[in-house]
């Protein structure tokens, strides 16, 4: 079965016990997915493991490559546990957070992460529960802290500690995260997400453990991270704009400005960025969004995100399937305001800016850039890339061009890492022998996926010697 989409940003969907089913999820791929996120925070090996299976059934039987996505837990940091349930802390109020294991009271509870403590000095706050509680450290040391209540509240046993402007010396990769990632690697995700990065080392530390097998993603929602953004972005291979602990530790009302900023940074190195959560939470109980988080939807596609995502929504919700089809009509009905085009031309400027990294990339980036002004003159229909690596598709999504990009790669690894970037078309090929063969391989592609129809033009990109990775020097313009 031949499939594409007409749109250019992508859905990712994260699946959970309401979508664990073949027929769920292939309605799931059918409704606009393009992306499936398994959240290692939550469910058994074994489930994940089911998960891994039907959706590789589902890409073989629609002949389209499906990207997985493995989410690490990363350092979540939480309270232990109360002797008489929870307490209730009020504004004023002393409250002490030490390293005895013993279960709390209305006057103490155990914090089991000495990192913090180290890290801690007088004067910084401490978020519980999502921010809903605030406290101020009066004294500390390395076994305990001594707060005041700034904003009271009920705390519960294992909620969860934010420690806003204190970067913990602590690895992005908890001993439960190495684990997963070993399990996410052996099932064949295409990408790994890294939960609360604080730095570019966080990611090194990654990508020598992963080696090479599988794309590395930085969840932004630390504002250590937002202070390195540029080096964090280029230490990755794709970004998260993960809004909910971004937004307790930030406040609320700066998260859009820095989710334009990044989304603007990333187009400028080349990188795929996400943006995730509660983009449309009401589905989670009603079947149709609040006008508000369409807008907020659209605002994303109109900044020239790659993809947003579901989360609770398809994973947990009442309608998973409602809740894609209503995410793929959004999107689509963006792309076909003029003013979207528009914005997306404009900001095109802005990404010039990268910096050059080798002389090779100086000859990529020109032939990228001549390939979407080629495109636009002879009013192509696609732009076919051919690509060993994914730099060739990757470095044609940067120019955002008008034209869909279908992107060719004999190694299907890529082709799956490729369904998450902005307006890419993966198809897995077998490897062309010489230039000449790759212009009629590339035509009839066009053709029969459906992206161009017989005397119309298509620009093909792509770089030789074949199978050289970041080689791109080549643009044709041929007639199907």
């Amino acid at each position: 079965m031949k499939m594409h989409r007409s749109r250019k940003a992508k859905i990712v969907a994260t699946l959970g016990p309401a979508s664990s089913t073949k027929e769920v999820i292939k309605e799931l791929f059918i409704s606009g997915v393009d992306v499936f996120r398994m959240n290692f925070s939550h469910g058994e090996y074994a489930d994940h493991k089911a998960r891994f299976n039907i959706v590789r059934e589902v890409e073989k039987e629609m002949g389209r490559p499906i990207g997985i996505l493995a989410d690490l837990q990363g350092p979540k940091l939480r309270v232990g546990k109360f002797a008489d349930g929870p307490v209730v802390l009020k504004e004023g109020q002393t409250f002490q957070f030490d390293l005895n294991p013993t279960l709390g009271t209305i006057d103490r509870v155990n914090l089991p992460h000495p990192e913090i403590f180290a890290a801690l000095v007088p004067g910084a706050e401490l978020l519980l529960d999502d921010g809903k509680l605030r406290v101020k450290v009066d004294t500390c040391d390395a076994q305990s802290a001594v707060t005041t209540v700034i904003v009271g509240g009920k705390l519960s046993e294992r909620k969860g500690v934010n420690v806003p402007g204190v970067i913990l010396p602590i690895s992005a990769l908890t001993e439960k995260d190495l684990k997963d990632l070993e399990v996410a690697l052996e099932l064949g995700a295409d990408w790994v997400a890294l939960s609360f990065v604080q730095r570019p080392e966080d990611l090194i530390e990654a990508r020598a453990l992963i080696k090479g097998r599988a794309g590395i993603m930085a969840k932004l929602e630390k504002p250590s991270a937002i202070e390195q953004l540029e080096a964090v972005i280029e230490a990755s291979d794709a970004v998260m704009v993960a809004r909910g602990d971004l937004g307790v530790e930030m406040p609320a009302e700066n998260v859009p400005a820095i989710q334009k900023r990044i989304i603007r940074l990333c187009r400028k190195w080349g990188k795929p960025v996400i943006v995730a959560t509660q983009m449309l939470e009401s589905m989670i109980e009603s079947p149709v969004p609040t006008r508000a988080e369409a807008s907020d939807v659209a605002t994303a596609i109109y900044d020239g995100a790659d993809a947003v995502m579901l989360s609770a929504e398809s994973a947990a919700g009442k309608f998973p399937l409602e809740a894609v089809s209503f995410m793929n009509r959004i999107i689509s009905g963006t792309e076909s305001d003029p003013l979207y085009r528009q914005q997306i031309d404009a900001s095109h400027a802005q990404t010039e800016s990268a910096q050059t990294v080798s002389a090779q990339h100086d000859v990529a980036q020109a032939i990228c850039s001549a390939m979407r002004s080629a495109a636009a003159s002879v009013h192509a229909e696609a732009i076919v890339c051919y690509t060993s690596s994914g730099s060739s598709s990757l470095r044609a999504a940067r120019e955002r061009p008008d034209a869909p990009i279908l992107s060719l790669s004999h190694d299907l690894a890529v082709s799956r890492k490729l369904s998450l970037v902005w307006g890419v078309h993966s198809v897995h090929i077998n490897d062309p022998d010489d230039a000449s063969k790759l212009a009629t391989m590339a035509t009839e592609v066009a053709l029969s996926e459906g992206f161009a129809k017989k005397g119309k033009p298509i620009v093909i990109i792509a770089g030789l010697p074949f199978g050289e990775s970041g080689s791109t020097n080549l643009m044709r313009i041929a007639i199907v």
